[in-house]
């Protein structure tokens, strides 16, 4: 039966193809799934380019109580702990099932997984796969399964957003393939479409990483919650390249530091040093940028002349850029990486509108807070997917409606205003931010939007839930409010992301 004639009453429709997705679609076997993706099987995600693994209590001397207690403190005071600790726990058994479906993580000499030490984690728990590529590794792995269950079929396609009833339920998306838009029905949606860095002048995301996925569930009335917290990765290669390659965590955790072009190192007084959570080794650097230095982190002698066998896609990186790490240090800054925030879902990974689940980037499940523990993201897509799975099982077969009454508005996208936007954001809700920032950002993006920019609607999103934080927590660092305040989620709903100011409720954490 082809994509297309499947019926609604049976089909799980999930969007995106990277580890949440892929992961979502296994577990919901052998349930009829259609699995949409903007590119090719295996292309165009962030997956792909995760180097440093997955995190998981396997060690001797770890436990997952410890994996969660680490998780707790980089999330400045919004992770919420039960949600933590069942992930955590989770985390040896997710390792285990992706090596039953054949992926090769490296090991030791004895057999036993090698586990990887990355900033603000307590013990050696990173599990990795061809030493920085765990996450090409689990991808490959998961598409080689996905291609070979009979209940998945791939459709290449863009989302332009959901289909809605009367009621408001969530009753399939609306998608375009060679120019031509079309209705696709089903009983349930799961968004697993990643993050919004792409937003950003400077990111490690693909070009695609754009938000689409958040519009397309505000549109539709879910509520999304903590949008301001954006994770920038403190070590993206200055190299002038669009995204940004990727220095991995990893070599911190192996020795490397990081210096100015004097060699003085540009950690020195802060707590935690080279392997303080990333909000505080980002904002580190973006100090001393600031300052008129450069930033490089130093991995000659040794380790650099290891990095082809322990580090190769870094090495590779590095000689694209014809640099030799065993001799040069390497240019770094920090680069939008990661979202903390997302569409609001419950412990099953259920979003306030029924019908509509989130899986991965794309969702605000309450692991991250507002600062993601290195290696987390893989291991909370993992996570939830088959908590997901077993929700839709679960839920009651929807009354049929042949004729849903709204539909998304589609936009061709506008090269040009996406070339604004990245900039306006990379300016105004970067790593620092300020009031007269966040206002102009504001500003110019609402412009932009009532133009029909989607992703200016998107980071305006973003910058408004920004200027009403006025505190400052993990990822999210105010410059004129330093300081924090009672910790609060920001919730957002649907009502008041039309408002022009002042559209968070902050409830309690």
């Amino acid at each position: 039966m082809s994509v297309l004639a499947r019926s609604p009453a049976d089909r799980v429709i999930v969007v995106g193809a990277g580890v949440a997705g892929l992961a979502t679609a296994l577990r919901l076997a052998p349930r009829p799934v259609t699995l949409i993706t903007a590119a090719p099987l295996g292309a165009g995600t962030a997956t792909g380019w995760a180097q440093g693994g997955i995190a998981a209590a396997m060690g001797a001397d770890d436990a997952p109580a410890l994996h969660a207690a680490d998780t707790r403190a980089a999330g400045a005071g919004l992770t919420e702990p039960d949600v933590a600790l069942r992930v955590a726990e989770a985390g040896p058994g997710l390792i285990d099932w992706l090596v039953a479906l054949g992926t090769g993580f490296d090991r030791e000499a004895d057999g036993a997984l090698a586990l990887g030490l990355e900033a603000a984690h307590s013990r050696r728990r990173i599990v990795r796969a061809r030493g920085d590529s765990t996450g090409r590794t689990v991808l490959d792995a998961l598409v080689r399964v996905v291609q070979a269950t009979p209940s998945i079929e791939i459709l290449v396609a863009g989302l332009h957003g959901l289909m809605q009833d009367a009621d408001g339920r969530v009753r399939g998306v609306v998608c375009e393939r060679d120019g031509a838009a079309f209705r696709l029905p089903a009983r349930a949606v799961v968004l697993a479409t990643g993050g919004v860095g792409a937003l950003y002048a400077s990111t490690t995301n693909p070009r695609g990483a754009l938000g689409r996925g958040l519009l397309a569930a505000s549109r539709a009335g879910a509520a999304l919650r903590d949008l301001e917290f954006v994770q920038f990765h403190p070590t993206a290669i200055a190299a002038g390249r669009d995204p940004m390659p990727l220095a991995t965590e990893a070599l911190r955790g192996e020795g490397a530091r990081l210096i100015d072009e004097f060699g003085a190192p540009v950690m020195a007084g802060i707590e935690g040093g080279d392997l303080a959570p990333r909000d505080v080794v980002a904002r580190g650097i973006f100090q001393a940028l600031s300052r008129g230095r450069t930033v490089y982190l130093d991995t000659r002698g040794s380790l650099g002349a290891r990095m082809p066998q322990r580090f190769p896609t870094v090495a590779a990186l590095c000689a694209e850029a014809g640099i030799d790490p065993a001799v040069q240090p390497i240019p770094v800054r920090p680069a939008a990486h990661y979202h903390m925030g997302g569409i609001f879902v419950d412990e099953a990974g259920r979003s306030t509108v029924p019908g509509l689940w989130a899986c991965g980037e794309v969702a605000s499940t309450g692991l991250h807070g507002a600062n993601r523990l290195a290696s987390n993201s893989l291991l909370e897509a993992l996570a939830f997917a088959p908590r997901i799975a077993e929700s839709i099982g679960d839920a009651p077969t929807p009354a049929s409606a042949d004729h849903p009454v709204r539909l998304p508005e589609i936009r061709s996208p506008d090269a040009a205003a996406l070339g604004k936007v990245r900039g306006i954001m990379e300016r105004g809700v970067g790593v620092v931010r300020d009031d007269a920032g966040l206002t102009q950002a504001v500003d110019e993006l609402a412009d932009l939007a009532a133009q029909g920019s989607d992703a200016a609607a998107t980071g305006l999103m973003i910058a408004r839930a920004a200027l009403d934080r006025r505190e400052s927590r993990g990822a999210h660092w105010r410059s004129d409010y330093p300081d924090p305040r009672p910790a609060r989620h920001a919730v957002v709903t649907p009502a008041m992301a039309d408002a022009p100011r002042a559209l968070q409720e902050l409830t309690d954490a």
